[in-house]
């Protein structure tokens, strides 16, 4: 097994249990500026696919697997940056992950042809993979155990504000600057994260830790026990369902708006616009109540909610009823990732703390990405009012990993 040289380390203070550090605020905004240029990214992606493919003149399947080759290398690059981050450091894995995606990012707009873009998008996506955890496991070590799940929350709802910039921004500038100054624009921030990122020091947690073990080892510190091991199932089932819900939703929602009730691209604009308004406001509640009243108490509401309002969504006909509806819907199906940051933190030692968070995370993702091909193979069969009714099943199963696999550890100090 090889071994790496010792890196020196500089500390941030710690935050008090109270209050927050300017160091703690600086770990927080380049995480969320980091995490809302993933989402940036990869939308712009999806709304430029179909000029793409007609300038490179690409097949459909081709085009398709530009995004799949993206989401590919992030959980590729999540995986091992998140463990490098365990051996090496945050913030410094971190600035590595983003200056391989922007440098990828900014060569996509030099493409040429599908193979050299395929190559671009898949090394790109796996600079953009590191983000989620790491960030979260900066910011929660940054941050003081009362505030910890809304500090994650409002991390999560950089996702949100990135997908919001895209929808807005990539209808009004392609067709004025086309798709290869569009990847430049996604440069931005990447570059202000960078920047940010440069003046951070480690999290005095991480400094402190007693001992620095392979990267190999983090990862097996995941199933370092039985009850560890319960603990790493039930986070697979709650990040599955997670994404699942959330990809299933967002992917298939606007094509049966538009097949069911004659919603033009406008209306299914704002459709989506509402519902990702709903979802950054369950986030940031999200956060708020877990601190609150416990880690436990709150997903176990979200799931709730989230088994109700899909089965009350299938049902609705009238189009401001499916408007609201819509965005009520998006406080609860992703309303919870603004709570996984803090929940798997407090789960996992310090040794494995980013490794926990990517590989349990996109091992989710992957699963989630089973999605829209479920929804989309039961709605041909039942119709898509039935699919996405289903969907309250998941939750279900959800409620009952976090009851029986997952302990509250809420307003713990970390291990």
């Amino acid at each position: 097994m090889p071994t790496f040289p010792d890196p020196p380390l500089t500390a941030a203070r710690p935050s008090t249990r109270d209050g927050v550090t300017p160091e703690a605020w600086k770990a927080l905004i380049g995480s969320t500026v980091g995490y809302a240029m993933d989402g940036f990214d990869l939308l712009i992606l999806g709304f430029m696919m179909r000029t793409i493919a007609t300038d490179l003149h690409l097949a459909p399947a081709q085009g398709a697997s530009l995004v799949t080759a993206t989401l590919a290398g992030a959980v590729l690059g999540g995986i091992g940056f998140g463990m490098l981050s365990d051996r090496l450091g945050r913030v410094r894995v971190l600035t590595w992950s983003i200056a391989l995606f922007a440098v990828f990012t900014g060569l996509c707009a030099l493409a040429q042809g599908y193979w050299d873009l395929l190559a671009y998008r898949t090394i790109a996506g796996i600079g953009l993979g590191g983000e989620f955890g790491i960030g979260m496991a900066l910011v929660t070590e940054a941050w003081p155990a009362a505030k910890r799940a809304r500090a994650t929350s409002y991390v999560a709802v950089g996702w949100q504000a990135g997908v919001l910039a895209a929808a807005i921004l990539t209808p009004l500038l392609l067709p004025l600057i086309g798709w290869r100054a569009m990847f430049v624009v996604g440069l931005f921030p990447a570059v202000t994260a960078w920047f940010i990122r440069k003046g951070l020091h480690e999290p005095a947690l991480f400094v402190a830790r007693p001992t620095r073990i392979s990267a190999w080892s983090s990862l097996r510190l995941l199933v370092a026990d039985a009850a560890t091991t319960r603990i790493s199932i039930g986070m697979v089932i709650l990040c599955g369902v997670q994404n699942f819900g959330y990809y299933g939703v967002m992917i298939w929602l606007p094509g049966y708006l538009s097949s069911r009730f004659g919603f033009g691209l406008t209306q299914s604009s704002v459709w989506t616009i509402v519902t990702i308004l709903g979802m950054a406001a369950g986030q940031f509640c999200f956060g708020h109540a877990a601190d609150r009243f416990g880690r436990r108490p709150t997903f176990i509401a979200w799931m709730l909610g989230a088994a109700a309002m899909v089965v009350i969504y299938a049902r609705l006909t009238d189009p401001m009823a499916l408007l609201v509806g819509g965005a009520v819907m998006g406080v609860f199906v992703n309303g919870m990732l603004g709570g996984y940051g803090a929940l798997m933190s407090e789960l996992y030692p310090t040794q494995a703390r980013a490794t926990a968070q990517n590989v349990l995370f996109n091992i989710g993702r992957a699963i989630g990405g089973l999605g829209p091909v479920a929804i989309g193979a039961i709605s041909a069969s039942a119709g898509f009012a039935t699919a996405i009714a289903m969907l309250a099943v998941l939750y279900l199963l959800d409620i009952a990993a976090m009851w029986l696999l997952i302990p509250e550890r809420k307003g713990q100090e970390l291990a």
